[in-house]
């Protein structure tokens, strides 16, 4: 059964840091990429970085660029969102999602994945 876990939620301070980890398991097939979505209150999930598993392209949302990176340890089945210079419209619920569908470039709407974590908080508050 394909389980996908997430980690390193917590409270930073406005201009802080954190590292989110998602750890994969249960794929009979590799995942093809794999996702982080976010949701705010009130608000609908959004997708925000991706990175394929083969070739480590990655992709980010206008929002987070240049303040996250994405990275992947593929013999560990891990990726990791490193989120710098953290801002209070960061605050969210933080998902990862996997897909085994390939994609030369990978996606960030819900509709690309099949496969979800429960999520860990990501609350940025002086």
């Amino acid at each position: 059964q394909v389980q996908l876990v997430e980690s390193g939620g917590g409270l930073v301070q406005p201009g802080g840091s954190l590292r989110l980890s998602c750890a994969v398991s249960g794929f009979t097939v590799n995942y093809e990429a794999i996702a982080w979505f976010r949701q705010a209150p009130g608000k609908e999930r959004e997708g925000i970085s991706c990175i394929n598993r083969r070739g480590g392209r990655t992709r980010y949302v206008d929002s987070v660029k240049g303040r996250f990176t994405i990275s992947s340890d593929n013999a560990k089945n891990t990726v990791h969102l490193q989120m710098n210079s953290l801002k209070p419209e960061d605050t969210a619920v933080y998902y990862c999602a996997a897909t085994d569908f390939w994609r030369a470039v990978c996606g960030v709407r819900l509709s690309d994945y099949s496969y979800w974590g429960q999520g860990t908080q990501v609350t940025v508050s002086s």
